[in-house]
């Protein structure tokens, strides 16, 4: 019989399978000896069914967990490697991982009080706290905090995104959704999920949302409208005018929302956190903390600043939320969330707030945006490279000098193919950009100076 991770032997029976695992992801990396493994699509698939196997064997493979770990990392793009910088996927905190491992063991479900007795008053608590800190407005040293305000714990910013369009529907039923070019591709989606009709899309000249053209486009729509508004762009990382649009919303009587999944992280820099200025003034805010929050997969949020917002979300289901126990005092959890079953992702957000603190976090923040101002200095500052514009949080857009588009695009792919950088692409202003999104705190001015001379040896003279 197969033991169990938890009761009380789950410890003593998880301990030497998490050496194997430990050796296992030490001899992957090691294998693959780089930031992403060698070969493209082709070879990293052969080389993974070649570890697999059968998928079902009839007999059981008591060496599975070795291999197919060590196998898995070795075809991994290491988002902790100084080179892997495509995308706004972070290396996790160990802590918030160690704290990860306790949710799967424990594996309370969050969709009735008594699978989750401890795990849902901690999410209550946790989100709250979130909550106040984005609807905390700043006036110099002091803050003055919504008290209203509650927040759900999500997937990520495409459910956080999709929850908000759901909210504003169901409070105000037919519902415009009006959005920049810039807005995230989760947005538009949402419309097609929920009938709405298609997105009114105002232009974004600079990248941001331009507030003259919102403002026509709100005299001008009739009916109710819900402006979704971006700080942080998945392309270049930057932020629209939020004060500038919450005003405008304010005028026209329009519902705001804000996708703050990647800039949302800010909040905990007193130095960038000015950056957000206008964020308190959204109906709701998308935040995702495994992006600014160095936490494991999944750790997003939806926050609202008045939390009977909410409300459109309650759900009956006798067996989890029946009248008279939630009358005898057990807490209804079914609001909480449109999924039914859902693991403790609270648990590991709890654990880094509460070990780091804003200090620390706001610590990390601060370090990966200095990173990203010392990479565009040394990219302004090379004769063969051209620097998009400063950054405004922790992401770099570049191309060498007089490049093609298709040369810019063959230079990515083959660090990919040989494995030895990952950046992503952009396109602005009608040109393709090579995109470096650094998360990595440890990353140094030596590794920035590594990957820009990668990409200069890669570029035909």
């Amino acid at each position: 019989m197969s033991p169990l991770a938890s009761g009380p032997q789950g410890p003593t029976t998880l301990r030497p399978l998490l050496t194997t695992v430990l050796d296992a992801l030490t001899a992957g990396a090691a294998t693959r000896d780089g930031p992403l493994p060698s070969g493209g699509p082709t070879e990293v698939a052969a080389r993974l069914r070649e570890a697999l196997g059968d998928p079902i064997p009839n007999h059981g493979d008591e060496d599975a967990l070795r291999t197919l770990v060590q196998a898995v990392a070795a075809g991994a793009a290491d988002p902790a490697d100084p080179l892997c910088t495509a995308h706004l996927h972070c290396p996790p905190l160990a802590v918030a991982t160690a704290a990860d491992l306790a949710a799967s063991v424990l594996n309370p479900s969050l969709d009735s009080w008594d699978q989750a007795p401890a795990a849902s008053e901690l999410e209550s608590l946790v989100t709250k706290a979130l909550a106040a800190e984005v609807y905390t407005e700043v006036y110099g040293e002091t803050g003055r905090a919504r008290t209203a305000g509650d927040a759900l714990v999500t997937t990520g910013g495409t459910e956080s995104n999709q929850l908000a369009l759901l909210l504003a529907r169901e409070h105000h039923g037919h519902t415009q959704l009006v959005c920049a070019e810039n807005a995230h591709h989760s947005l538009r989606r949402a419309t097609w999920l929920l009938g709405l009709p298609e997105p009114v899309t105002v232009p974004a000249p600079a990248g941001t949302m331009d507030p003259a053209a919102l403002g026509e486009a709100l005299t001008a729509l009739p009916g109710r409208l819900l402006v979704a508004a971006t700080a942080g762009t998945t392309d270049a990382g930057l932020i629209d005018p939020l004060p500038d649009i919450a005003a405008l919303c304010e005028t026209h009587g329009a519902r705001l929302h804000i996708d703050a999944a990647y800039g949302g992280g800010l909040l905990f820099s007193d130095r960038h956190r000015p950056k957000l200025d206008g964020l308190a003034r959204a109906h709701t805010v998308t935040l995702d903390l495994h992006k600014l929050g160095w936490q494991p997969v999944a750790a997003g949020l939806l926050a609202v600043r008045d939390r009977h917002d909410l409300a459109p979300l309650g759900h009956h289901a006798d067996y989890l939320n029946a009248d008279d126990d939630t009358e005898a005092g057990l807490p209804d959890l079914l609001g909480r969330s449109l999924r039914t079953t859902r693991r403790p992702d609270i648990l590991k957000i709890a654990v880094t707030l509460k070990t780091l603190g804003r200090t620390g976090l706001g610590a990390l923040v601060d370090r990966v945006c200095e990173q990203a101002a010392e990479f565009a200095e040394l990219i302004h500052r090379h004769p063969r490279f051209e620097l998009h514009d400063r950054p405004t949080i922790s992401t770099v857009l570049f191309r060498p000098t007089d490049a093609t588009d298709d040369t810019v695009a063959a230079v990515r792919r083959t660090l990919l193919t040989e494995g030895r950088a990952v950046l992503g692409r952009a396109r602005l202003d009608d040109r393709l950009w090579l995109k470096a999104t650094l998360l990595n705190p440890h990353t140094g001015a030596d590794d920035l100076a590594a990957l820009l001379k990668l990409v200069e040896g890669h570029t035909p003279r």
